[in-house]
């Protein structure tokens, strides 16, 4: 009986070790299961831990602002002078990103600087991380960035770009001046072709009021540049053009007492306690330059008309370019002198200025300007026999008006292949009081104008110089004499024989380019509605 106690209980003790041994056995297999698993994560984090370190760091970002803390050599290389001659090359240059687009892996993105455009590419590496291509790619369209590259010469022709044989192999991105985000303009848009509206093209286009509300980023296009490094070449030809012949660059003032060319069109102003106007002419001055003994002289500067005109060749301030010259015996001395000056403004825009031509009528077509060497002149009897010819009925001495103007330069192209000519012996009775009559007949006057691709650009005449028949000539006129007085009296004391004429600037630009508005020309213009910017 007590053995087969002592067995059963030694079997029971058995039974229950080995019950602990499993449940030991179980824990161990867990824990070590649990250890395993916690090592295999904590692997897991390092790894991924060591794929998100940015190997680009120091390479892409945001610099601080430019504030002349201290003095650096220039080492920037102009975007424009990238060729094939510095291919695997190391450059830095300094321009705006003008289009990024990101693909995979790459981000390719274009810089412009002025009319020069071309391609960058960056790819994932050993030193760009994913992390500097998506700082790339976020940047704000026409931010200012410093960019390091290598130069390298394109596979194939980069289409887009103006630089076409060669791109930049990037490594390194910096900020500048970032933009905002949200632009009031595409530059892409404001540098598209105008042409006639087409079905099968998106014809996106931006207004003109558009551009000339936000004129800083519209005056970015290759375009504008074009249009005013042009601009600035007239200026210099009808400079040079003058200086080379004895002229004296004189300037005038901009504030006078009286309206320098009568009537209501002028702006007034308080000037302290009395009464002040905005030059509309150089007039006075100078002829006063030529009573003074000058005997050649011309000035550049802004004239203003108060002119309630909304059309696409008016301006209440433009840049006048005015002459003034003596002559021994008959006017037209002087007439050819400057028609000639034309002729060499002409000259040297199409010898000089070709690239700024073509850049300008890829968006802007127009045919190419032509003109005759000596200049054609007609009387102003023979252009109303053209016009009247052509069917265009009006009297022999009326002034001629826009469309007649405009139509009498279509007839004078086709049949003279001229798009610049000038018109001789205006009636008298269209022409200011100072004008000079014709001596064999007083409908006439000794007044010419000056038109091209139809449009008057120039307005001149032999002035009187005698104190008495100005006097005279003022009260057929019906002038205040006291308005005008100072005038009268610059010839008092001996004023010899003279001529001269007002240029725009910006009409000859606009109509030597084919422009169809002169703002397009005028860099801030200034119009019965626009004051801003």
């Amino acid at each position: 009986m007590m053995d087969k106690f002592q067995y059963n209980v030694g079997e029971e003790t058995s039974k229950k070790a080995l019950k602990k041994a499993q449940k030991a056995a179980e824990k161990a297999a867990k824990k070590a299961e649990f250890k395993s698993q916690k090592a295999s994560q904590n692997e897991t984090a390092e790894t991924e831990g060591k794929e998100d370190e940015d190997c680009a760091l120091g390479l892409y970002g945001t610099i601080p602002i430019i504030r002349s803390e201290e003095k650096k050599p220039v080492t920037h290389v102009e975007l424009k002078k990238l060729s094939k001659s510095l291919a695997n090359q190391t450059v830095t240059i300094r321009a705006r990103m003008h289009t990024s687009r990101g693909k995979g892996k790459q981000c390719f993105f274009v810089l412009r600087g002025g009319d020069e455009t071309v391609q960058c590419v960056l790819a994932v590496g050993a030193k760009v991380s994913k992390q500097m291509i998506k700082f790339v790619c976020n940047i704000s369209k026409e931010s200012i960035v410093d960019v390091e590259g290598k130069v390298v010469i394109a596979g194939q022709k980069v289409e887009g770009c103006t630089m076409q044989d060669v791109e930049l192999h990037v490594n390194q991105v910096f900020v500048v001046s970032a933009a905002t985000p949200r632009l009031p303009l595409q530059i892409e848009d404001a540098m598209r072709r105008e042409t006639e509206d087409d079905d099968e093209s998106l014809n996106i286009k931006v207004n003109q009021d558009t551009r000339l509300d936000n004129r800083v980023l519209d005056l970015r296009t290759p375009t504008n540049h074009a249009i005013f490094r042009l601009e600035g070449g007239v200026c210099e030809l009808f400079r040079s053009s003058l200086r080379n012949q004895g002229f004296v660059e004189i300037m005038t003032p901009k504030l006078i007492s009286a309206a320098s060319e009568g009537g209501a069109n002028v702006f007034g102003m308080k000037y302290f306690d009395r009464k002040a106007f905005l030059a509309q002419s150089p007039q006075l001055y100078k002829q006063m330059a030529i009573a003074a003994d000058f005997e050649k002289v011309y000035t550049i500067g802004p004239v203003f008309r108060a002119e309630n005109s909304n059309t696409h060749r008016h301006l209440c301030e433009f840049v006048g370019l005015d002459m003034e010259m003596t002559f021994t015996h008959h006017y037209h001395e002087v007439l050819y002198t400057i028609g000639n000056m034309f002729t060499q403004i002409f000259q040297g825009l199409r010898d000089n200025y070709a690239e700024e031509i073509a850049i300008v009528n890829k968006q802007f077509p127009a045919e190419p300007f032509k003109f005759l060497d000596p200049p054609l002149v007609l009387t102003f009897k023979e252009g109303v026999q053209m016009l009247a010819e052509a069917g265009v009925e009006m009297e022999e001495t009326e002034d001629l008006s826009t469309p007649n103007e405009k139509f009498l330069g279509r007839l004078v192209k086709a049949k003279f292949d001229t798009d610049f000519y000038i018109l001789d012996k205006f009636p008298l009775a269209v022409r200011p009081f100072y004008t000079m009559p014709d001596p064999h007949d007083n409908r006439w006057s000794n007044s010419y104008d000056m038109f091209m691709r139809g449009e008057e650009i120039l307005s001149g005449a032999q002035r009187i110089h005698d104190a008495d028949f100005l006097t005279e000539r003022a009260k057929v006129h019906a002038i205040d004499l006291e308005t005008i007085q100072s005038y009268i009296d610059a010839f008092k004391y001996g004023c010899p024989p003279h001529a001269g004429g007002g240029i725009g600037l910006e009409r000859v630009t606009m109509l030597y380019l084919g422009l169809d508005n002169i703002r397009k020309s005028s860099m801030f213009p200034r119009d019965p509605k626009r004051i801003t910017p």
